[in-house]
């Protein structure tokens, strides 16, 4: 038997239903920080490994760093995980078999161990749950003030913008001139704006959708912070490697892989990852996509409750708990 909950509907009214149907969240283990030692495409493989070699030397003083800073908030029992993230999304190369030892063991060199391994086909599809699909539901976009509702939405366009774009030039009607150029504004501006357009995904002629690099990386966050769901159950569950070793198909390596059996939880709390220069643009736009998400309230639910408990309070804004050292480099 279950009690009939109340629901305040308005300041005269209530509404009961039977606290039964709450959909159940799933909880997660949860980190104080995960940090992510690298997420390299193809050409970075192919480079050989003097390239890996020389990303994790360079990886690892902001690592350490990133330790301590955690460490000096949670206390010396910080739990703090570590990842790397394979892009098998937009290129296959080489084999499972072959990248994931290679990747350990330059790893293990330059004195880091990598936790959790991910691919980032996962950030699309994981198992028979179309992830990024589902996250794409939930974009909720800030209109910019003033605007009138002129431009599609991004369910429609695949762009997400941080602001009001500027708007398009048409021909002047007879007797009237044609409107004058205004620029971009980003809401959130401070005196001056930073304004980004997004590219979400783009569909090819046979209607097939290529999801965009900066939208699975935040799909990524959103694993990394333990805020994905589907139906309620987690998304993103950590598998042992297989018994069998690493194979030679991407496809059949899971999503994510604990590497290490005696790591601290995958998800966290916070984000910290220590990347090349060059990913800065993109994981701007990361931002922007996390601000402009319904995230599962479940789960974030559970997260601020968990968190307080502990002591470890968490920013409101999911972007806001998301960090990055960029290092200058390939």
């Amino acid at each position: 038997m279950t009690e009939p909950a109340p629901v305040s509907a308005t300041a005269s009214e209530s509404v009961f239903r039977e606290t039964a149907a709450d959909p159940r969240t799933q909880a997660v283990g949860l980190s104080h920080l995960s940090l992510e030692l690298g997420h390299l495409y193809m050409e970075d493989f192919e480079a050989g490994p003097g390239r890996l070699r020389d990303h994790f030397a360079r990886v690892a003083p902001w690592a350490g760093a990133a330790r301590a800073a955690a460490a000096a908030i949670a206390g010396k029992r910080a739990r703090i995980s570590t990842c790397f993230l394979i892009d098998d999304y937009f290129a296959r190369f080489s084999s499972p078999a072959e990248i994931v030892p290679l990747i350990v063991d330059e790893a293990a060199r330059a004195g880091l161990t990598v936790d959790y391994l991910a691919r980032e086909s996962g950030c699309a599809v994981t198992g028979k749950v179309p992830v990024a699909e589902a996250v794409a539901g939930r974009i909720v976009e800030s209109p910019p003030p003033g605007s009138y509702g002129l431009r599609p939405p991004a369910a429609q366009t695949g762009w997400l913008a941080n602001g009001e774009r500027s708007p398009v030039a048409r021909a002047p009607q007879a007797m009237k001139r044609a409107a004058p150029w205004e620029p971009p504004k980003e809401t959130a501006a401070r005196r001056h704006s930073v304004f980004l357009d997004v590219e979400l995904w783009s569909d090819d002629a046979d209607g097939h959708r290529l999801w965009s690099c900066p939208f699975l990386a935040a799909v990524w966050q959103l694993a990394r912070l333990g805020l994905l769901r589907n139906e309620g159950e987690a998304v993103f569950v950590p598998e042992r490697p297989p018994d069998a070793g690493f194979p030679d198909d991407w496809d059949e390596l899971p999503s994510l892989i604990r590497l290490n059996p005696r790591a601290d939880p995958f998800a966290a709390y916070r984000t910290a990852s220590v990347l090349p220069s060059r990913f800065l643009p993109v994981e701007h736009a990361v931002r922007v996509i996390l601000d402009q998400l319904d995230v599962d309230h479940g789960a974030l639910r559970q997260v601020a409750e968990r968190s307080a408990r502990e002591h470890a309070a968490v920013p409101d804004s999911v972007a806001d708990r998301v960090s990055y050292v960029f290092y200058p480099g390939p």
